[in-house]
C-alpha cells in the first residue's frame, strides 16, 4: 500500500462534500475518482495533497514516496521557453553530466593516484547518470512534449505567453518527466486533442507508479483504470474493474437494493395487515396471535431506503420542421490567417439524419469550419448551400452566443417572448437551474452551468440541424450520457466537433477527419473509424479506405435491383473483402514465422549454440511459441476459406 485516506470527512459551512470517505492505492495502481460535478472529487485530491484540511480523517503516504499533482487550471508565468521549462525538470541529470564533463577533461591531465581516484568517481557519475536515463534525457523530453501536441516550432515559446490550455499541457509534461510514485491527475485530458489523450492513456498504462485519477471522459478512463472510486451523496464506494465494469455494477447493486427494500416493504405491509385482520377477530387466541406477529416485525431489520440518483438534465430535441435530403453542401472551402492556410479545398456533403462528427488535432481548423457555416467567419473562398427548410441550432462551446449582462431567466425570456414565466421555469428546471437560481446572472456561471443554459436555448429552438462545438466540455458523465441519449432519439441532422472519443462513439453515424491533407470521410462510430485507420488497404466501399468526402463517393448502379437488393449485395460484397483481408493477413503472418522457424532451425544446428545453454533454451522458448502461434494461424485460416 502506498497511499490510505481513512474516514476523511468535509463540509464548507453547513454544506457536507465529503462523509467518512475510505480507501488505498497499492503500489503502481491505476484508480479513477468518479461522480457529478459538485461531489467533491477535486476537493478529495487537494486535502490528499494538504491543499485543504479535512475536518476529520487521516491521508497517509508511504514512507519515503513522493507524490505530484496536476490541478485543474494553471497560471504558471514562468519567463523559460516551453523546452527549457520541461528541461529544468532534469537538472540534476544535467548537473550529472556536467560533472562528467569535467571529471573527463580532469583525467586527460592526471596520473598515478589521482588518475585512479578519478577513474572511480567517473564510474560512480556515469552509473547514475545511466540509472536516471541520462543518455536519452533530451529525447524523452521532445518525446514528452510531442506526445502532449506541442510542435518544434512550440518548443521556443515563452510559457509565461501561452494560453491557459498550453501551461496545463506544459505542467503535465513536467509531472510527467518528474516521474513521482504517484501521480494525481485533476481533468488531465481537458486540453489534449485525440492523438495527445491516446498517447498519455499509453503512458500512464505503462507508468511505474501509481496513479490517481479525475476525469470525465469514460474512453480514457476505461484503458488506463483498474479501480473506481466513487463520491455518492457524499460517501465513497470502491469498485474494481474499469469505468465500465463500474457502470454494470453500479446499475446492478442500485437494481438489488431497490428490489430489496420493494420486497421488505412489500412483506411488511402484508405482515401488517395480517395483524390488523388478527386484531379484528377479536378473538384470545387471534390476538395472541397478532402480538407475536408484531413482536417478529419489531425485531425485523429494517433496510434503508436506496438514496435516488440524483436528478439530471431533461433534454428533449425534437425538430419543428423536416428538411430536405441535402442538408449541407460545401466546396472548396478555404481559410488563411496571417497568409497561412489554416486548410485549402475542404468539401463535405451533410444528408438529412446523419450524426456527423468533425475530428482533428487541436489547431486543425475544426471551430473555424463551425464558425464559417454559421456565418460567423467570413470563409477566403466556399461555395456553399444549405438544403431546402434547413433551420440551424448552434452551440458555441465558448458560449458566446449568451449575455453576461442578463440572467439566466432573461436570457431565455428575451429569445422566446412568447413562452410564459410558468413554462421558462419548467424548462430551466429541466437543466438543473431552481428556486432563485433562474436570477443568476450569465456572468457569474461556471462552464458547466453556461452549458446548460446554451443547451436549453438549443433545445427551444427546434431546429433541425445542430451544430455543435464540444457540447461535452465542462458537463459531468451523467449529463453526458443524458445528452447522448437526447442525440440518438433526435430525428434531425448534426454536426459536431469533439474530443471525447466514447461520446463519439455512442452517437456518430459518420466521422469527418480533418488534417493537413483534407477532409477524410469514414462512415460509422468513433470504434469503425480507428479500424479503418488501422486498415486502409480495402476501399471504401468495404469501410476500410477513407474516401474524399463528395468527389470520391462511389455513385449508385444505373439499372438497381431494388434498394433493398442493392444495399444487400454492397454488405456481401463488403463481408467477402473483409474475408479476404483476413485471409492475406493470416497467409503473411504463416509466412513470417515459417521464414523465422527456419532461421531458428539454423540457429540450433551451429556448434557454438549447442554449447551456450542459455542462448540454447532462448532459442528453444521462441521456437515453442512460434508453433503454437503457427498452429492457431492455420486453424483459423482452415476456419474462414
Amino acid at each position: 500500500m502506498i497511499l490510505a485516506c481513512h474516514h476523511i470527512s468535509k463540509a464548507f459551512g453547513t454544506d457536507v462534500i465529503l462523509n467518512d470517505i475510505s480507501f488505498h492505492i497499492e503500489d503502481y495502481e491505476k484508480a479513477a475518482i468518479v461522480g457529478i460535478n459538485g461531489a467533491g472529487k477535486s476537493t478529495l485530491l487537494k486535502i490528499i495533497m494538504g491543499e485543504i484540511h479535512s475536518d476529520s480523517g487521516d491521508v497517509i503516504l508511504a514512507k519515503g514516496k513522493t507524490i505530484g499533482y496536476l490541478a485543474q487550471h494553471h497560471s504558471r508565468d514562468s519567463q523559460r521557453t516551453i523546452y527549457e521549462e520541461l528541461l529544468d525538470v532534469k537538472k540534476e541529470v544535467i548537473q550529472l553530466e556536467q560533472r562528467m564533463s569535467e571529471v573527463e577533461i580532469a583525467m586527460k591531465q592526471a596520473s598515478g593516484n589521482e588518475l585512479e581516484t578519478l577513474l572511480h568517481t567517473y564510474a560512480r557519475l556515469r552509473q547514475s547518470f545511466e540509472d536516471q536515463n541520462g543518455y536519452a534525457y533530451r529525447s524523452e523530453v521532445t518525446g514528452v512534449l510531442k506526445g502532449l501536441g506541442f510542435t518544434e516550432e512550440d518548443f521556443s515559446k515563452q510559457v509565461s505567453l501561452l494560453s491557459g490550455g498550453q501551461k496545463t499541457r506544459v505542467a503535465l509534461g513536467r509531472l510527467l518527466l518528474a516521474k513521482p510514485d504517484i501521480l494525481l491527475l485533476d481533468e488531465p485530458t481537458n486540453h489534449l486533442d485525440m492523438n495527445s489523450t491516446a498517447w498519455l492513456e499509453t503512458f500512464l498504462m505503462n507508468y511505474k507508479g501509481s496513479v490517481i485519477i479525475v476525469a470525465h471522459d469514460r474512453y480514457f478512463l476505461d484503458k488506463v483504470v483498474t479501480k473506481i472510486i466513487e463520491i455518492d451523496h457524499h460517501k465513497g464506494h470502491v469498485f474494481k474493474g474499469n469505468y465500465t465494469d463500474y457502470a454494470v455494477k453500479k446499475a446492478q447493486l442500485r437494481d438489488i437494493e431497490r428490489k430489496a427494500w420493494m420486497n421488505q416493504q412489500q412483506e411488511i405491509a402484508h405482515q401488517e395487515a395480517v395483524i390488523q385482520k388478527l386484531r379484528s377477530f377479536n378473538r384470545e387466541k387471534s390476538i395472541r396471535r397478532a402480538e407475536s406477529r408484531e413482536k417478529m416485525l419489531n425485531k425485523i431489520d429494517m433496510l434503508d431506503r436506496p438514496e435516488e440518483e440524483i436528478m439530471g438534465m431533461r433534454i428533449l430535441l425534437e425538430p419543428d420542421t423536416v428538411s430536405g435530403n441535402d442538408v449541407l453542401f460545401i466546396e472548396h472551402l478555404t481559410k488563411s490567417f496571417d497568409g497561412e492556410y489554416l486548410f485549402q479545398n475542404i468539401s463535405m456533403d451533410i444528408r438529412r439524419g446523419e450524426r456527423v462528427a468533425l475530428i482533428g488535432d487541436n489547431g486543425a481548423g475544426k471551430t473555424t469550419i463551425l464558425k464559417i457555416i454559421n456565418s460567423l467567419l467570413p470563409a477566403d473562398r466556399c461555395e456553399m448551400r444549405l438544403g431546402a427548410k434547413v433551420h440551424i441550432g448552434y452551440y458555441d462551446q465558448e458560449h458566446q452566443v449568451l449575455h453576461d449582462n442578463k440572467s439566466i431567466f432573461e436570457e431565455i425570456s428575451d429569445d422566446y417572448p412568447s413562452l410564459n414565466n410558468t413554462r421558462i421555469r419548467n424548462v430551466l428546471a429541466a437543466f438543473l437551474f431552481t428556486g432563485d437560481d433562474v436570477f443568476k446572472q450569465i456572468s457569474e456561471l461556471s462552464g458547466g452551468e453556461r452549458g446548460r443554459v446554451s443547451l436549453a436555448k438549443l433545445m427551444l429552438s427546434h431546429a433541425n440541424f445542430l451544430i455543435l462545438d464540444e457540447p461535452t466540455n465542462h458537463l459531468d458523465i451523467q449529463s453526458r450520457e443524458i445528452l447522448e441519449e437526447a442525440l440518438q432519439n433526435y430525428t434531425g441532422t448534426v454536426l459536431y466537433v469533439s474530443h471525447d472519443r466514447y461520446f463519439i462513439n455512442q452517437t456518430a453515424t459518420r466521422i469527418l477527419d480533418l488534417t493537413k491533407g483534407g477532409l477524410n470521410s469514414y462512415s460509422g462510430n468513433y470504434d469503425d473509424y480507428l479500424e479503418k485507420k488501422e486498415h486502409p488497404s480495402v476501399d471504401s466501399s468495404g469501410g476500410f479506405e477513407a474516401e474524399k468526402d463528395v468527389s470520391e463517393a462511389p455513385s449508385m448502379p444505373s439499372k438497381p435491383a431494388g434498394k433493398d437488393d442493392y444495399m444487400r449485395q454492397k454488405e456481401e460484397q463488403a463481408k467477402e473483402r473483409k474475408r479476404q483481408n483476413q485471409i492475406k493477413r493470416l497467409e503473411d503472418r504463416i509466412q513470417e514465422i515459417e521464414t523465422r522457424l527456419a532461421e531458428l532451425d539454423e540457429l540450433l544446428g551451429r556448434e557454438d549454440i549447442a554449447t551456450d545453454v542459455a542462448r540454447l533454451m532462448e532459442i528453444n522458448n521462441e521456437h515453442e511459441t512460434l508453433d503454437e502461434e503457427l498452429l492457431q494461424c492455420m486453424e483459423d485460416w482452415e476456419s474462414i476459406v
